[in-house]
Formats: structure tokens, C-alpha cells, sequence
């Protein structure tokens, strides 16, 4: 402002101003004030981010939060769609940085659920009311209808919503806690991009799951289906054994490479499985460091891989020199690794032979640990065995203690109560 004398003054209130250029400012908004600070956004360019609130002093704060953001680093400006957020997670952080099976489990969790449910919300705009509601209609969506399976199908083989009856094929308990959880991995890292403060998908109350009791084989079944097995030259009879003896998870078994085998310090090395992700079987690490391990082999486990070297070598020479490179220790005929299906399908012929209760590949592994619990073996070693992170997974989970050690328990319990 100018004087009579024509020099200039500086208003009061900005005779009193520290902020550099650029800081921004905080001003009156609405029903309550709004502030504005320059960031640079991880594209590069540089724009002004908002925040607001009902009163100057809360204004104020997010204003010190959101300049030392910008001090930080690139700030987002603009929030984006829960849609937009997931594909990007999906492809710049899971696809890179997780097992391809988890990819593929989170990219149909996200097409066929989250995305139908809540893709159209923006993060920041997102409720835990709204995540409820979502998660209670997910049992009663018929998934036939939804995706359209009925209609996909030859017009003589079409059986539900096509001709007009639902066939209520509804997600389990268990896969709605499993979509629920992928969106709260979603929402997490959203949270450490600091485009939300706020994880909705982990308020949310879901309902409990029933786990289902698995019946794991007595001593005596296992030893008529692995006869079964070797009586009948089944080629994966090794692999059951395996699985049973050892507790290999069924990736494992069939991951195994002959380097891994060390027949002369009968020791056996664990580190890596096979796995069917997005169409293609794919060799690679175990899931996690703590299933890495080397363990000695029992005669029997032995006796059966020299077995199946000898029809492995068969193949090899029936073949010629067709065979290719790999080194795995099951394989089909032409040297092919075997399908995790297949296997599951072999498993199955097997049981119908040897004429033993259904159980499934993964329940020979409890079978294995509940027939050691029967044998005395303590706890640890078991956990040491089956390569478990922590000692209550193998208690709680895998060992279940057969009819027979419960019977003598109880025979003792009675013993020592009667007078």
C-alpha cells in the first residue's frame, strides 16, 4: 500500500508472514478451513495437495504432516478408484514380488469379487459400513449366475441359471475370509503410500469358520495302501511314500530333483516344489526359508527311490535320446514333470486299489505327524519334521490322536481313578 508521499507500506498481517514461496497457506474452506502445500507427484510434476478440516488447529497439523511428506518424497494429489488402485497393486507389487500362485489367487479374487463389489469407490471414500455390507452379500451371490458359467456351456449340458434354476453355487466361509483378506493387503500398502489412513477391510466382522476335522490313517492303512502301491509297480509310489513317511507337501514331492537325494549319506535336501500358476507347471523356491531343510531318510524311503530310479531309467532308455534336461525324480514317460493334478488323480486310483479310507494327498502329511505323536515322538522333533515355523501348527493342527491312543488313555485315566 502507498502513501500520500507516494512510499511504499507493508500491511500488517504480512509484515508478520515467514512462509518461503511455495510453503502454501491455510484458509478459509466451507464450514471450516482448507490448506494447500506444492509436492512433487511421482510422475514428476509439481501441483498443490489439499487437505481439510473443521477447524484451523486440525488444518494446521495435516499441513505440518503433508509438508514433511513433501520433504519426503513424491506425494499423490489426486486419490484414485478402488478399481485403479487394485491393478496397479496386482501388477507393480504382487506379480513381481510374490509366488505366481498367490498372483493368480489375488487377480481372480479382485475380477471376480472386489472388484464387481467396490471397484467403482474411491480409497479415501471408502467405509467400513460399506466393506460390511459387501462382505454379507458375498455368501449369497450364486457365482454360476454371476460369471456367467451356465450360459458358457453347450446348450445340452446347461443344468442351473441358464434354464432358469440357480444352482446356489455360493464362496465358503473360507473364500470369503480369503477375498476379505486380500483386500486388506491391498488397502494396507494403499496405507503406506499414504493415500488412506484408514483400513477398512480389517474392521470388518466376518463370519467364523468351521474348520473341517481331517481324519488322518492308522498305521495299519498306511501300510496296506503303500503295499498296494509297491505291489502294483505304481510310479508314483515313491512319491507316496514321501508324502507319508516324511511329510512332503505334494508341490515338494514333485519338485524333488535326484541332486537332492544323497543315497550315500542317506539324507534328502528340501528347497524347492512345483506348482501349476496362470497354465504353466513352474519349478521353483518353497514358499518360505523355513520349509528348506535336510532330513535322513528311513530305509523305506530309500528302498522306494532306488525303485523309482530304476523305472525312471527304464523310460530313459525307451525314449532315447528324446529325454529332457531337468533331473526331476518324477516324471511321465517322455520325462515330463508331473501335473500336481495328475498326481491327485493317481493318489486317488491308488486308494480305490488298496480299498483304505479316502483321505487327501495333504492328509497323509497329518497322517504322518499324528503316527509319530502315537510312537511317543516329542513335539519338536515332529515340528522339526514337518518344517513348521511354530510347534502349536503342529499340535494343533496336524496331530490328531488316533482312536487307539485314546482308548489306552482312557483304559490308564479309569485304571487310576478306581478304587
Amino acid at each position: 500500500m502507498s502513501t500520500s508521499n507516494g512510499a511504499l507500506t507493508r500491511r500488517p498481517e504480512m509484515a508478520g508472514r515467514t512462509r518461503a514461496n511455495g510453503e502454501g497457506s491455510i484458509f478459509p474452506y466451507r464450514n471450516g478451513f482448507g490448506a494447500y502445500v506444492w509436492v512433487r507427484t511421482p510422475t514428476g510434476d509439481k501441483k498443490r495437495k489439499y487437505v481439510y478440516g473443521k477447524t484451523r488447529d486440525e488444518v494446521h497439523d495435516k499441513w505440518v504432516k503433508l509438508h514433511q511428506a513433501a520433504k519426503a518424497g513424491p506425494v499423490a494429489t489426486a486419490v484414485p478408484r478402488l478399481d485403479e488402485f487394485l491393478q496397479y497393486w496386482l501388477t507393480e507389487v504382487i506379480k513381481p514380488n510374490r509366488a505366481p500362485l498367490t498372483f493368480v489367487n489375488y487377480e481372480l479374487f479382485v475380477r471376480l469379487y472386489i472388484i464387481p463389489g467396490l471397484g467403482d469407490r474411491r480409497l479415501d471414500r471408502m467405509q467400513v459400513r460399506d466393506v460390511q455390507s459387501w462382505v454379507n452379500k458375498i455368501p449369497s451371490i450364486c457365482q454360476c449366475c454371476a460369471q456367467g458359467k451356465d450360459e458358457r456351456r453347450a446348450s445340452k449340458d446347461r443344468r442351473c441359471c441358464a434354464r432358469g434354476a440357480c444352482c446356489g453355487e455360493s464362496p465358503s466361509s473360507r473364500t470369503v475370509s480369503d477375498i476379505r483378506a486380500c483386500l486388506r493387503s491391498a488397502l494396507s500398502h494403499a496405507i503406506r503410500e499414504e493415500l488412506i489412513t484408514k483400513n477398512a477391510a480389517a474392521l470388518v466382522t466376518l463370519p467364523t469358520v468351521r474348520k473341517r476335522k481331517h481324519r488322518a490313517w492308522s498305521s495299519d492303512e498306511v501300510r496296506r495302501f503303500l503295499e498296494s502301491a509297491r505291489d502294483g509297480a505304481d510310479p508314483m509310489y515313491a512319491g507316496y511314500v514321501l508324502a507319508v513317511v516324511l511329510g512332503l507337501r505334494k508341490g515338494e514331492v514333485l519338485g524333488l530333483t535326484w541332486d537332492a537325494v544323497d543315497f550315500e549319506a542317506r539324507e534328502l535336501r528340501i528347497s524347492h516344489q512345483l506348482q501349476r500358476a496362470s497354465g504353466a507347471l513352474l519349478h521353483r523356491e518353497t514358499k518360505t526359508a523355513a520349509s528348506d531343510d535336510t532330513l535322513p531318510l528311513p530305509e523305506i524311503v530309500v528302498a522306494a527311490l532306488v525303485r523309482r530310479r530304476q523305472q525312471q531309467d527304464a523310460d530313459r532308455r525307451a525314449l532315447g535320446s528324446g529325454w529332457p534336461p531337468g533331473g526331476l525324480v518324477f516324471t511321465t514317460k517322455f520325462g515330463a514333470p508331473v501335473d500336481p493334478r495328475n498326481f491327485n488323480r493317481s493318489w486317488d486310483r491308488r486308494l480305490s486299489k488298496s480299498e483304505v479310507r479316502k483321505i487327501t494327498v495333504h492328509d497323509a502329511r497329518r497322517s504322518c505327524a499324528t503316527l509319530l505323536a502315537d510312537l511317543g515322538v516329542h513335539p519338536r522333533v515332529i515340528m522339526r519334521i514337518l518344517r513348521h515355523a511354530q510347534v502349536g501348527v503342529t499340535m494343533e493342527i496336524y496331530t490328531q490322536a488316533s482312536s487307539k491312543a485314546t482308548q489306552a488313555a482312557l483304559i490308564r485315566l479309569g485304571e487310576s481313578l478306581d478304587g
